[in-house]
């Protein structure tokens, strides 16, 4: 009855037709379809000849206006459901994921103006698990080539196209187990839809006689990177679409954005019928712009446009932008893999990114999220297999972050007959290794021409079989791949053409007290300890806040998190994984710490902890870089969550900082001083390439009250990228009691403060079960005791707001300065930004937060966030206030 009703919707299609919006006009315009009508196959029948005529009624269709959307965010999207509601408690639990078991069905028309000599393509990019597609009643592409989520085609629609069209895609149920998808592991619960969709956009192209393929951009540079030249080519793959020869005249250009450098290139190349050819066109750029992280300079891009023309007019272009640089890894003589930018080392210092439980791209959001990971100071983001979409990659380029992207782990993506952690295996067949191919080269192709990309991960917690690997390797090399091409993210094993990955995967992901990060001898048992490149590590904290956490919990899940400390919980992991509970944290915590006594203690210990323990990871592996066995990188797992989560983050799903956030960017400053809790040394370290000469440091002991136990200063000379060891506190602190405070700051030669860094510490450190680690964490047989921190003697902190004279509600840099009046420490301040209804100011930068003042010290904040009125500040041991702005 419901197909009925569709295909009597052709009658009506005089007031659809007036509608269809013309997508394109020129040859070389690509349109991306703009948004869709969806409905589930059970409602709406399977016969695509009929669905994909013209005229169609789909009023009782969603109508999604966005141009790429999973079922479930295209569902959201349409007000059918809300993020709230799905998020809240344990709702998704029960969530009747059923009606995701059949096919569901994509539509939308445009109208075009197709004329004699004009050709139309239809490109797609990414869609789960599979696809059908037709446009006006002709089948364009079925599943068994319009498979896996990272494939994409470019499909000839010409002899089809009419000034009406309509277009239909069904899209196929996924399972990890079976499909090349995007999934999630034990991250979260599994999404209803698990993916299934059109999650990348579709475009239409128009062309002339002759189409070009993406534009490849390849450079070289002498090394290191200095004032010299660069060799730059534009290449491309050019089709001669008709059954006469073709004389095409190409055209390339070259420009520097913002600036003055310009090339123009021509060639003249002939074609045979329906045959295809790569073009390429290259010059040399003398003195050219270099593009560096973020860390070590600027981000100058350059624009490459390439257009071919015949019979005198433009058949086709294709452009994208390129920056000039040169990326490099090798093992090093402990294996360990090293990264090198424009010819210098570079310690990989970052953190792994999930994208959204629904996959929904949110440029904003992305950009936010990239903006914080710099203001942590990191320089690389690790994409385990979600690659994302090409918005990604153009905003790491312009702010300077590094991206380690790669295919994911523990589904169908490592289904090798070597792999025994698999519940479910299916083997790769043939087929399989075809869509992984289509797969390999389609990101090769999207992501080689970006300067902020690091490497490609062909692996993750396995390494591919040889035949893969081969496969993987050739399809880079195709799509003129010019970044290291690493076999996995862990040890286990490597296949021939590739060789080690030199990274490992040995944990931790669950809570480490402090001082495992320093203890690295013997290196064959100190797994995630700071030495050789931790591809995804941590002591898997990032507790929201109240505000965060009132958002996602409801009383009672609030209450289970301090009355129920060993309880699974619905927002940790899922249920069948070892991190569906607190337990291991909450045992450090009420061990360390001492039993929380209310919601509202257990969370200022928990943000004590996890400040702790993300700050002495980013220092060990900074302060180890130069060690005899460096530290050559670090990616923290993770950097944030696909939806509110009570772990693993370093801020929170609403982009909210806390405890984790604030320790790891103390401990990944550029230049900075730090403290090794297993040794006791005191490490200079330095980021930067070019900062060089005359530091002071200045050291100071004192315990709970205040009294001083120890103070020294020391004047050394700092070297670029690099660390050393410069003060033993062995035995200034072998008389600490209980609890003392240790206060570092690093000072350059014209007094200027680079770096403050305060510590707790006890008189004894946790003692480690090396022996018995397992692949998760190191069980600790001796808790640190800080008990004493929750009987400190108050302290008198005031609190003054530094306004410009002229100020909107833009995110202007504002000032607070605080000042003990004490003469005993004020412990581990928080401060938060709301705006006039309370609510928290998110995105929100701070140059230091969570901080511990000296007796009588004052200190001076910065903080930038769009709508502030005012601060909600809370301490250990102070008077919890509000401070207007």
């Amino acid at each position: 009855m419901q197909l009925r009703q569709s295909l009597l919707g052709l009658c009506l299609g005089i007031e659809t037709l007036a509608t269809a919006a013309v997508l394109l006009s020129e040859p070389g315009e690509v349109a991306i379809i703009p948004s869709w009508d969806i409905q589930s196959s059970e409602r709406v029948g399977s016969d695509l000849k009929a669905l994909s005529q013209p005229g169609v009624d789909t009023k009782t269709w969603h109508a999604v206006d966005d141009s790429r959307c999973t079922l479930m965010g295209c569902l959201i999207k349409a007000g059918v459901y809300r993020e709230e509601g799905l998020f809240f408690s344990n709702a998704l639990q029960s969530f009747n994921s059923s009606q995701f078991k059949v096919p569901w069905i994509y539509r939308k028309e445009f109208a075009l103006t197709p004329k004699p000599g004009q050709h139309y393509h239809i490109q797609t990019h990414g869609i789960t698990s599979k696809a059908d597609i037709y446009v006006n009643g002709q089948e364009i592409v079925n599943s068994s080539l319009q498979a896996g989520a990272y494939v994409g085609n470019i499909l000839d629609i010409t002899e089809v196209a009419k000034e009406q069209n309509a277009l239909v895609i069904r899209v196929y149920p996924t399972d990890y187990n079976y499909d090349f998808a995007l999934g999630f592991v034990d991250w979260n619960p599994y999404p209803p839809d698990n993916g299934t969709g059109v999650w990348r956009n579709v475009e239409i192209k128009q062309t002339g006689p002759v189409s070009l393929g993406p534009l490849r951009v390849t450079t070289q540079a002498s090394l290191p990177v200095g004032h010299s030249n660069a060799w730059v080519g534009l290449k491309a793959t050019a089709t001669n679409l008709e059954d006469r020869e073709a004389v095409v005249e190409l055209t390339g250009t070259i420009s520097l954005e913002g600036g003055s450098q310009s090339f123009n290139l021509n060639q003249t190349v002939t074609i045979p019928p329906l045959k295809s050819a790569d073009v390429v066109l290259s010059t040399s750029i003398d003195d050219p712009a270099i593009w560096w992280p973020k860390q070590w300079g600027e981000q100058p891009l350059y624009t490459g446009k390439l257009s071919a023309s015949t019979d005198g007019a433009v058949s086709d272009q294709v452009e994208r932008t390129f920056g000039i640089r040169q990326v490099t890894a090798e093992l090093n003589t402990n294996n360990d893999t090293v990264f090198y930018v424009n010819g210098y080392p570079f310690q990989v210092v970052g953190a792994g990114y999930s994208a959204d439980m629904f996959l929904r791209w949110d440029t904003a959001k992305f950009t936010a999220q990239a903006q914080l990971m710099l203001d942590l100071g990191h320089n690389t983001v690790r994409l385990e297999g979600k690659n994302e979409q090409p918005e990604l990659y153009d905003i790491t380029d312009r702010l300077g972050l590094m991206v380690l992207p790669g295919w994911e782990c523990c589904d169908k993506w490592e289904a090798w007959t070597y792999n025994e952690d698999l519940a479910v295996k299916s083997e790769w067949t043939n087929g399989d290794y075809a869509i992984a191919n289509k797969s390999m080269l389609h990101e090769a192709l999207m992501q080689q021409g970006h300067p902020s990309v690091l490497g490609y991960l062909v692996g993750s917690d396995y390494w591919p079989d040889d035949k893969a690997a081969e496969m993987y390797y050739y399809s880079l090399q195709a799509g003129d791949w010019q970044m290291p091409i690493i076999a996995s993210a862990s040890e286990r094993g490597y296949p021939k053409i590739l060789g080690p990955s030199g990274l490992k995967m040995a944990g931790p992901y669950d809570w480490v007290p402090p001082n495992y990060w320093y203890d690295v001898e013997p290196a064959e048992d100190r797994l995630g300890a700071a030495f050789g490149f931790g591809s995804e590590l941590g002591a898997g904290v990032g507790t929201p806040e109240i505000s965060s956490l009132k958002k996602f919990l409801s009383e009672k899940d609030l209450e289970d998190l301090w009355k129920q400390p060993n309880k699974g919980l619905y927002h940790m992991s899922t249920s069948v994984s070892s991190f569906y509970d607190r337990k291991i944290y909450n045992t450090a915590l009420w061990k360390r710490y001492g039993a929380p006594t209310s919601l509202d203690d257990y969370l200022l210990k928990a943000q004590i902890s996890d400040y702790e323990a993300t700050r002495s990871q980013f220092e060990g592996f900074a302060a180890l870089w130069s060690a005899d066995r460096p530290a050559t990188g670090l990616i923290y797992w993770m950097l944030n969550n696909a939806w509110p989560s009570l772990h693993w983050n370093l801020f929170d799903y609403y982009l909210h900082p806390a405890g984790s956030y604030f320790g790891a960017k103390v401990g990944a400053r550029k230049e900075h001083v730090a403290y090794d809790y297993h040794g006791k040394l005191v490490y200079l370290i330095n980021r930067s390439l070019d900062q060089k000469g005359s530091r002071t440091v200045q050291v100071e002991v004192i315990d709970k009250a205040g009294k001083a136990i120890y103070n020294t200063e020391e004047t050394i000379d700092t070297e670029p990228n690099a660390s050393k060891a410069i003060l033993d506190l062995t035995t200034a602190l072998a008389n600490v009691t209980d609890v003392a405070f240790l206060r570092l700051v690093l000072s350059d030669d014209a007094k200027a403060t680079l770096s403050r860094n305060v510590y707790w510490l006890s008189k004894t450190v946790d003692t480690l079960d090396w022996e018995n680690s397992d692949w998760f964490f190191t069980p600790v047989t001796k808790y640190a005791d800080y008990t004493a921190l929750s009987k400190l003697p108050a302290a008198d902190v005031s609190f003054t707001i530094v306004t410009p004279k002229e100020r909107d509600s833009s995110k202007t840099a504002l000032k607070v300065v605080l000042e003990n009046r004490a003469s005993v420490p004020a412990f581990f301040i928080r401060l938060n930004l709301v705006d006039k209804d309370g609510e928290d100011v998110l995105p929100v930068i701070w140059s230091d937060n969570y901080v511990t003042l000296w007796p009588h010290e004052k200190l001076e904040l910065q903080f930038e966030g769009e709508g502030g009125d005012s601060l909600q500040i809370h301490g250990a041991n102070i008077k919890k206030t509000v401070a207007r702005l």
